[in-house]
């Protein structure tokens, strides 16, 4: 492609062939990358089993959480990296390097020895290994978003950039078909072994990935704005240290991104998580009601990108927003009555609560895994978590020896046998049974979740684009779009399911999400512009 290329500007210009070939290319390859990247999430439960042997299970679960966070920590440094890169040398070359290093980084998961046997190491070169998808993961996405928006017609903008914004969905659905197919094949010997398969899958993908890179050719508006010498010699100074962009940054991360990023963890990862984590719901089960509903869901990212090219991207993501903060807290609630409808029955007729000297049940947020958490009260509390009973919490006299209520029975200080025995006397089931459960509720739940999330996500890519000039515009958009869903968003599962520990109820983690949404609702609505009609070339 030639430095000429008009690029398509007017409203009236109909995007050729090959431009539809180049953005269907640039789409897939995303995919492929954000497959890599999301298999440790669908598979954090397992991989708590294979690297974090050394200590209990609750506390286990939330490290490979923590580890699953690490690759969202790095991402803002991926941006910077790989944004400053591709304003400098363009949009081509930066995202063939984000997927060599991606697909590299996630076949080297499916060989990595485990705790047994290589103790320590192990959990330390998996996070070594995660924060290199993070990287790669940091470069991706600005330019994946911009090539595509560089191409489209102004007037279309929103509805080619939401196949950008579907990727995600899409990498997430292939990653757990993949994993479906491969427990089907493996049986049992899953967590043994079993899992590693889709990471060495990545492999084969990873072929097919930089071979459609290669074919891609440069942004049209990068070439003409590189050949009329206008492109950026320091695009992170000029990014980060002239006030009227960093406001735009600053909007943009507080506005849209953080609460975009916990829309879509929220719909796609934590109901995951909440299903099997603390409604013990069987995992496969609950990847399969995930799977239909992200099914139904993925054409609501196109279409909400579609509809930001008519009535404005603001309208769509605010009223996204709203209906997060007004609706996350109802879908949970639902999501427990409909998926497993005994625990709530236990919880009325034979409640729990743990009778503890506050001063000797800790936080169960631990970054650098120093806390002891050994007490009776720490115990008690991660196995009532680990097993989804919920429970409440009531201050002993400091000193005191930690008492658990179940129902009519009082267990003094701490005996897995016992207050395992008392559970189940008292009605809280081992596992969600998968006859009460009502699957078609299930599904629309989560329809819902994915739905509000699309609202906010499908118009983003093209709003992202509209907010910054072309000089700048990979290093400007990457590095708030990341730290949204690095920190803001990659933090959630690990803090809501702490908090959950912490406090007994299984629905307490949500205020995270809650607060967030709200938040991002007031700035977008006092402080983002209204975008869907700008030039994006100049």
């Amino acid at each position: 492609m030639s430095s000429t290329l008009t690029p398509a500007a007017t409203a009236g210009h109909a995007i050729s062939s090959s431009e539809r070939k180049v953005i269907f290319a640039s789409s897939l390859g995303t995919v492929f990358e954000w497959y890599d990247f999301f298999l440790y999430g669908a598979l954090a439960a397992v991989i708590s089993k294979q690297f974090f042997a050394g200590v209990n299970e609750t506390t286990a679960f939330i490290f490979a959480l923590m580890t699953f966070a690490a690759g969202f920590l790095v991402r803002p440094f991926g941006a910077l990296l790989f944004g400053r890169l591709g304003d400098m040398i363009g949009r081509k070359y930066t995202f063939l390097a984000t997927i060599l290093i991606m697909g590299v980084s996630t076949f080297l998961v499916g060989l990595l020895p485990g705790y047994a046997s290589i103790g320590i190491a192990a959990p330390i070169l998996l996070v070594v290994l995660r924060m290199l998808q993070g990287l790669a993961i940091g470069g991706e996405y600005g330019g994946a978003a911009i090539y595509v928006a560089e191409h489209a017609p102004d007037h279309k903008r929103g509805a080619y950039t939401s196949w950008i914004q579907v990727t995600a969905t899409a990498g997430l659905l292939l990653s757990l078909l993949v994993i479906l197919a491969c427990r089907k094949l493996t049986g049992p010997a899953f967590d043994d072994w079993g899992w590693r398969l889709p990471f060495l899958l990545s492999l084969a993908l990873l072929a097919i990935s930089t071979w459609i890179r290669l074919s891609m050719h440069e942004s049209p508006a990068f070439l003409k704005m590189k050949a009329e010498g206008k492109h950026s010699k320091a695009p992170l100074t000029e990014s980060f240290t002239n006030w009227k962009n960093l406001r735009i940054v600053l909007t943009a991360l507080f506005g849209i991104n953080g609460g975009q990023a916990v829309t879509f963890y929220c719909a796609q990862f934590y109901s995951l998580f909440f299903l099997t984590q603390i409604l013990k719901v069987d995992s496969q089960i609950a990847t399969q009601l995930l799977v239909v509903s992200l099914l139904i869901a993925a054409p609501l990212f196109l279409y909400f990108g579609y509809l930001s090219d008519r009535i404005g991207r603001k309208p769509v993501m605010l009223t996204g927003l709203l209906l997060a903060a007004l609706l996350t807290f109802p879908a949970f609630k639902w999501l427990t009555a409909y998926a497993s409808p005994d625990i709530a029955n236990a919880a009325r007729q034979a409640p729990v609560v743990v009778v503890a000297d506050p001063t000797s049940c800790r936080f169960q947020f631990d970054p650098v895994g120093k806390a002891k958490l050994s007490s009776s009260c720490d115990q008690a509390k991660a196995l009532l978590a680990k097993n989804g009973v919920p429970y409440q919490r009531q201050a002993a006299p400091a000193g005191g020896e930690t008492q658990i209520k179940v129902g009519e029975q009082t267990l003094t200080g701490f005996d897995k046998a016992q207050l395992l025995a008392a559970l189940k006397q008292a009605g809280y089931p081992d596992k969600a049974d998968p006859d009460k459960i009502n699957y078609p509720m299930v599904v629309a739940v989560l329809v819902l979740l994915s739905l509000i999330a699309a609202m906010v996500y499908g118009p983003l890519a093209a709003t992202m684009v509209e907010l910054f000039p072309t000089r700048i515009r990979y290093t400007s958009m990457s590095l708030p779009y990341h730290i949204g869903n690095g920190w803001i968003g990659g933090l959630f599962p690990t803090v809501a399911f702490s908090l959950v520990v912490y406090t007994g109820d299984i629905l307490y983690g949500l205020w995270y999400p809650v607060i967030v949404y709200s938040v991002s609702f007031v700035v977008c609505l006092l402080g983002l512009k209204e975008t869907h009609r700008a030039d994006i070339h100049q």
